[in-house]
């Protein structure tokens, strides 16, 4: 089956990945931090203008995943994946594009065989693909790429 995916792990500094059965995976990381001068909103506004830009690129999508997270370490870090979140599936209801958020652990379970494991080790199993990620963001969206094409039975 030949299907195009993105996935994301979405936070200040979000990780994405974008695969279909016929080419490689591609991933990147891209910023979302509010400016000095900026409104609290902008980041959001900037991250809606990114999937809108991505999926015009990319062709569309006909499935989108995301690193659902359940517990932070700060309050302002879950108001901005809170807001990410928010925005990402009304974005996606808009455009007709299932949706679906992955647990941490599950992500991290398929990729390494812990459901805890560590950043570092995240990045080590990306590379162990093929892939050079950036950094976390990047090795968790390309996790959870290969799990979303795993239970769609998309080749890899």
């Amino acid at each position: 089956m030949i299907m195009k995916i993105l996935s994301l792990d979405l936070g200040t500094t979000t990780g994405w990945a974008v695969a279909d059965g016929t080419l490689p995976i591609v991933s990147g990381t891209i910023n979302f931090k509010s400016g000095r001068f900026e409104g609290g909103g902008m980041r959001f506004l900037r991250f809606r203008q990114w999937l809108a830009e991505i999926h015009q690129i990319q062709g569309g999508f006909d499935a989108l995943y995301f690193e659902e997270v359940r517990r932070h370490i700060g309050t302002d870090a879950a108001h901005v994946y809170g807001g990410l979140m928010a925005h990402l599936t009304a974005w996606c209801e808009e455009q007709n594009i299932a949706y679906q958020g992955v647990p941490v652990g599950t992500i991290k379970k398929h990729a390494t065989g812990k459901g805890n494991a560590k950043k570092d080790v995240m990045i080590d199993a990306a590379r162990k693909r093929g892939h050079s990620p950036k950094d976390d963001n990047e090795a968790d969206a390309i996790a959870l790429m290969y799990w979303a094409k795993e239970q769609n039975g998309v080749l890899l």
